[in-house]
């Protein structure tokens, strides 16, 4: 059965990849190396991007739902040069942030800098994102410093509609003729997101009444790669495909209006 991960799985796999990103801190030679998957990045910009925004995503949690923007950071926002400090930099940023989401509970409103997506704006839909964020940001760490670089499979799994939910969601009318695009991962979860005049939206299969045939275009792969090629990190070419490309191609180059 496919099941939304629970608060408490969200923040245990929070804390899981914060502690599998200062373990790729630790073990680069130096934080001058430059991120692969990060143009113009090196280790050090990816540690104070990781340490800095989740300060700023524990202020803005903390802040409750009547917050309209994302929440200044309190306290020490740059990381420091040196190794150890900066881990315990990380260590700090982390427990900043999951002591916010705890005290917050899942249901709270929350300030989520998306707008009108499948997700809600309370603490649990950031909590639901930050697993993402971390997980993307790891794998970025472990293939800088040559590590065997993959997503969990529970965090791959949630990963792939949490990131349709909130980037591939419109509704604004797609402009050509509609049509669907197919998600497979070899794990055995499946998921559709529509497009026709109603705008974008994604829905797990099977469902009822979904024609397994109508995608025009159909992505494979294991759950990892498929949030690592939504995330931009490996190419659709990486990936079995089916279909036709074109459709994939309109799509990435639509740009809805309530996506401005």
């Amino acid at each position: 059965m496919h099941k939304t991960l629970e608060f408490s799985d969200l923040l245990r796999l929070i804390d899981d990849r914060s502690t599998a990103f200062r373990a790729a801190v630790a073990a680069a030679p130096s934080l001058d190396l430059p991120v692969p998957t990060c143009p113009g990045w090196t280790l050090y910009d990816l540690v104070q991007h990781i340490g800095e925004g989740r300060r700023r995503w524990a202020a803005t949690v903390a802040a409750g739902p009547d917050a309209t923007a994302r929440t200044p950071a309190q306290g020490d926002v740059v990381a420091p040069r040196e190794r150890e400090a900066a881990l315990a930099w990380l260590a700090g940023s982390t427990e900043l942030l999951l002591a916010a989401l705890r005290e917050a509970g899942p249901d709270q409103g929350c300030f989520t800098a998306w707008g009108n997506t499948q997700t809600p704006h309370t603490a649990g839909g950031v909590a639901r994102h930050q697993v993402q964020e971390i997980a993307v940001h790891t794998y970025d760490a472990q293939l800088t410093v040559g590590e065997s670089a993959v997503l969990p499979l529970e965090v791959g799994l949630d990963g792939v509609e949490e990131n349709l939910f909130i980037a591939s969601y419109s509704t604004s009318a797609w402009p050509h003729k509609p049509t669907a695009f197919d998600l497979h991962a070899t794990e055995g979860r499946s998921w559709r997101l529509t497009v026709d005049g109603d705008g974008a939206r994604t829905t797990r299969l099977p469902a009822p009444g979904e024609d397994p045939d109508a995608a025009g275009f159909s992505v494979h792969g294991t759950a990892s790669e498929l949030v690592l090629w939504l995330y931009n990190r490996i190419s659709v070419d990486d990936l079995r495909t089916e279909g036709d490309r074109e459709l994939l191609d309109l799509l990435l180059a639509w740009e809805p209006e309530d996506w401005a």
